[in-house]
């Protein structure tokens, strides 16, 4: 159903861990099961939540999406991330059927969003990036409409709004007009509406924008919950950090897809492989190990210390040590380097607009970001 200001309200678990303060992000678990390879016996897949096929939409001389193509799997969190104007939102708005692509397929919830059925429509929760709500509405009076434009009735409606109220952290604030309230409350009233009718796919841009870091925490363990209750979540952010939270990530610079996968596997790819940090007890140059079984590169970034790329740290990192004792060193600590998700990020464009250049052949920025130089 289509709300005031032309925003169409629309409507199996990959990792069971909260997600914690930024603080504690980096013990996160590591997401299972929906990317591995299908055994070869295995039935038939059940077809993805969302599908775009070479999709593409220009505005004018702007290409805004260049020829994407991406799946979401059913009861999984995908975090689409990207700078400020480098499509994001109009992908999404394909996605909702609020804008047609220009060549390429969309289908979502096995059907073209441009002829949703109703009752697909009614699974759909939006929340879009601008206000679009009434403004001389209450906060309460905004929920309790749009809960009844999806036909919640009146007997259940009342505590439906309460629980969303506290949720979003407006309980205060329900009979404050909505044109009264700053822009980081009108952001959690917006994300209130798309939740109210408990929609089974979600649609979120933005959602974290212009939120304090507490309640940004609070709703990533909302989404956590509807994500093990089966729901299927888009979101998109400017925030790279909270690539952590997802299950996928779909990197989009200048319109196109740089990469899309599993947070882990992101870092695996800009930094070549498993890294690791090892430091010896005294002045050591790394030029005086050979080769070593499993070791991709090896980079001195200090006196006493060096970085060192594995396909796999846990077999690598013995092997280390003992070539650097047998050359004469004293290996101090050895430890796994994990890169935030700014240079991940960083790295991953940096590669992709690279290889784009007209002409290029192999450009440094090809190399692990572990290794290159400082």
């Amino acid at each position: 159903m289509d709300a005031p200001g032309g925003h169409r309200t629309t409507a199996k678990r990959a990792r069971t861990a909260v997600p914690q303060p930024p603080d504690q992000r980096s013990a996160l678990t590591t997401p299972a099961a929906p990317w591995s390879p299908a055994p070869a016996q295995a039935p038939e897949a059940a077809p993805a939540a969302v599908a775009l096929d070479r999709v593409s939409r220009r505005f004018g001389d702007v290409l805004a999406v260049d020829d994407i193509s991406l799946n979401v799997a059913a009861g999984s969190v995908l975090g689409i991330i990207g700078p400020s104007g480098s499509g994001k939102t109009t992908t999404i708005r394909m996605i909702s059927g609020a804008l047609n692509p220009d060549t390429g397929t969309v289908r979502v919830l096995g059907e073209d969003p441009r002829h949703f059925q109703r009752r697909t429509r009614e699974r759909i929760g939006y929340m879009p990036q601008l206000f679009v709500l009434y403004p001389d509405l209450t906060a309460r009076e905004n929920l309790d409409m749009m809960a009844a434009l999806f036909g919640i009735p009146p007997w259940r409606r009342g505590a439906r709004v309460d629980e969303v109220l506290h949720l979003v952290e407006l309980w205060d604030a329900r009979n404050r007009r909505a044109s009264a309230m700053s822009g980081g409350m009108q952001r959690r009233l917006e994300l209130a509406c798309a939740l109210v009718h408990r929609p089974s796919f979600l649609i979120l841009d933005e959602p974290t924008a212009g939120i304090d870091p507490m309640l940004r925490t609070k709703v990533w363990q909302e989404l956590d919950r509807l994500r093990g209750e089966g729901v299927t979540i888009l979101v998109t952010t400017q925030y790279v950090s909270e690539a952590e939270y997802c299950d996928s990530v779909a990197l989009i610079s200048e319109g196109q897809l740089v990469a899309h996968a599993p947070p882990d596997e992101l870092r695996r790819r800009a930094l070549g492989g498993e890294v690791i940090e090892v430091g010896t007890a005294a002045p050591f140059d790394v030029r005086a190990l050979g080769p070593i079984e499993n070791v991709v590169a090896l980079r001195q970034t200090g006196p006493a210390q060096m970085i060192v790329v594995a396909e796999d740290a846990g077999l690598a990192s013995p092997r280390v040590n003992d070539a650097v004792e047998r050359a004469g060193g004293k290996v101090e600590f050895s430890r796994e380097y994990r890169p935030n998700f700014d240079e991940v990020f960083t790295a991953l464009v940096t590669v992709h607009a690279e290889r784009n250049q007209p002409g290029a052949g192999a450009p440094a920025g090809s190399l692990p970001l572990a290794m290159r130089p400082r």
